[in-house]
């Protein structure tokens, strides 16, 4: 419990700040679709948020170098109370995109003021615990968002007040709390060919998690609106399908760890295909429900059965980098995802959003499976032990993981560079594990 006492206004923080991203996450698409916009714009303003989340994973902790962890989380709430509150002010497609897009820079930035914060809180015997407390706070919170959101929808005015007040009260803790901002955080460092080179099945798991996952927060709730006309019935929706991601999560990374992983992602992939066509018949709410509890299950837990992945064909010293580009890959395929689907549902006849997304598990499963084990494959004893994990976190949460490797020491002082072309070369030209 001391752990927890250590960082517990950094925990309150991220309760405060995670409950107003669900509720806005699910809210702002439903807004979007009342006040006109189309399903390609909609689409658009969500790729925009992940397009942000990339750059404000690579910009902030150059920001906190700066001027430290407090003020740039309080500037960054600043700017996203700001930002926020014009949406209501009009029905400008190009604001909506420009705005999303600032709202996903500084909610990757306030995740990485308060990661690295914990980070440098927790000691190294206590990281896993701080770790795995922080993965169900971020979910039962989602969830929470999606419940404030059922009982305030009918007043949009009164959902941008309370997202407003839960992103207030979020700085309140930050602030006040006694503890000593650590040092610097480390630039970002991705190097996605060396992802590729390390495991082909991570790869396309981060991906493939990214495009499902990201088009169902963007896309999700105006389906469900669209097909039962009942908006209140969304964020019951939404909820039900982080639920069901969060009960599984433990079981599911537990099988893997004595089941090669490859077969875990084609099996989750197969069923996430198998849900997302039993969505795209269902017309009434219990199987709606049904569904999303399906589909939650299996496609919420891509992205750690992904992340495990890599890390069992990674160096331990390169884990936070390899982490980092999962983390940022699935971000891409978000933004790849929404964007071509909104544009599709737009230009079919009928919601064939569900229809989309089986397809394209059912591509990511055929992908994954017919990869070769090869000589130097991972033996599913020497596999590293499973960690829960979810997308909604910045880079500077993989430096809690117990997979990762110490940082060295002038690296939490000096921001790391991107990747050079003589440490490519180096990575080519060395022996690693198996790419299956």
């Amino acid at each position: 419990m001391s752990c927890v006492r250590s960082v517990f206004s950094l925990l309150l923080t991220t309760a405060f700040l995670l409950t107003g991203h669900g509720l806005h996450m699910t809210f702002l698409p439903l807004m979007a679709s009342e006040i006109g916009l189309s399903q390609a714009v909609i689409g658009l303003s969500g790729s925009a948020y992940f397009v942000g989340f990339i750059s404000g994973a690579l910009v902030t902790p150059h920001i906190i170098a700066k001027v430290g962890h407090i003020r740039s989380f309080t500037t960054l709430m600043a700017v996203f109370l700001c930002c926020f509150q014009v949406l209501p002010m009009t029905d400008a497609g190009w604001v909506w995109i420009l705005t999303r897009f600032l709202l996903g820079a500084v909610m990757c930035g306030a995740y990485t003021v308060v990661e690295s914060w914990l980070s440098d809180q927790a000691d190294e015997r206590s990281h896993g615990r701080v770790l795995g407390i922080y993965t169900f706070i971020v979910l039962t919170a989602m969830a929470a968002g999606q419940g404030i959101l059922g009982l305030t929808y009918g007043d949009a005015a009164q959902v941008f007040a309370v997202i407003s007040i839960l992103i207030g009260c979020a700085i309140i803790p930050v602030s006040l709390t006694s503890s000593l901002a650590p040092a610097p955080v480390p630039a970002t460092r991705i190097d996605f060919l060396k992802l590729y080179r390390r495991s082909h099945t991570a790869f396309a798991g981060a991906l493939g998690s990214g495009v499902v996952i990201g088009t169902f927060w963007t896309l999700g709730a105006v389906h469900v609106v669209s097909v039962t006309g009942d908006a209140e019935f969304a964020p019951t929706f939404i909820a039900v399908s982080i639920l069901g991601g969060a009960l599984v999560q433990y079981p599911i990374g537990l099988a893997s760890d004595h089941i090669d992983r490859r077969y875990v992602l084609t099996f989750l992939c197969v069923m996430s295909s198998l849900a997302a066509l039993y969505l795209s018949t269902a017309t009434d709410t219990v199987s709606l429900l049904i569904g999303a509890a399906a589909f939650g299950a299996a496609s919420n837990s891509l992205y750690a059965i992904s992340l495990a992945k890599a890390a069992d064909n990674s160096e331990r010293d390169e884990f936070v980098m390899i982490g980092s580009s999962v983390l940022l890959l699935n971000a891409v395929g978000a933004a790849i995802g929404s964007f071509i689907f909104g544009w599709a549902m737009r230009s079919a006849e009928g919601d064939i959003l569900f229809t989309l997304i089986a397809i394209a598990c059912a591509l990511i499963a055929v992908f994954i499976a017919i990869q070769p084990k090869g000589i130097t494959a991972v033996a599913t004893e020497e596999q590293s032990s499973f960690v829960a994990a979810t997308s909604a976190t910045a880079p500077a949460a993989l430096q809690q993981d117990p997979r990762a490797g110490d940082i060295a020491e002038e690296d939490q002082l000096v921001p790391a560079e991107l990747s050079t072309e003589t440490e490519l070369s180096a990575t080519i030209n060395r022996e690693v594990p198996s790419t299956a």
